[in-house]
């Protein structure tokens, strides 16, 4: 795929993701949760994503999985997720005198992150497993 190309492509899916990310914490009123919710969700779809596009296929296949992996993972889950906002609320709790929550927040979005993460590979895996074995001519 061309440069141009997979710019554009992460650039949709930016878009899309933050987008979707405006609408779910005007919805809810903005807050740590909300902001911890939302990386989570990321992080579980990014797993997720990331392990259901692997693989071989044919060329026309790969194609494919490269441009919905970088529309879909790197453009929508990038603009989906926010780090930068986890640095700029933990930043005000400690500016605020709660340095201790500040780190709390920042380990606990990290911890379940990366859980979140993995729930997703492992998911996906198993669906992918799963559904090659009940393929045609699957032994």
């Amino acid at each position: 795929m061309r440069f141009p190309a997979a710019v554009a492509w992460v650039a949709l899916g930016g878009a899309i993701g933050t987008y979707a990310r405006v609408a779910v914490t005007e919805a809810f009123a903005p807050a740590l949760a909300v902001t911890l919710a939302v990386n989570v969700l990321g992080a579980f779809l990014l797993g997720a994503l990331v392990t259901g596009f692997e693989g071989g296929g044919n060329r026309d296949g790969g194609r494919r999985r490269q441009r919905a992996r970088l529309l879909l993972g790197t453009g929508f889950c990038g603009g989906f997720t926010t780090y930068s906002l986890i640095a700029l609320q933990a930043a005000t709790l400690a500016r605020s005198g709660d340095g201790s929550a500040a780190l709390a927040y920042c380990v606990v979005t990290l911890v379940l992150g990366a859980v979140a993460t993995a729930l997703g590979v492992v998911l996906a895996a198993w669906a992918r497993n799963r559904a090659r074995d009940r393929a045609p001519g699957a032994a």
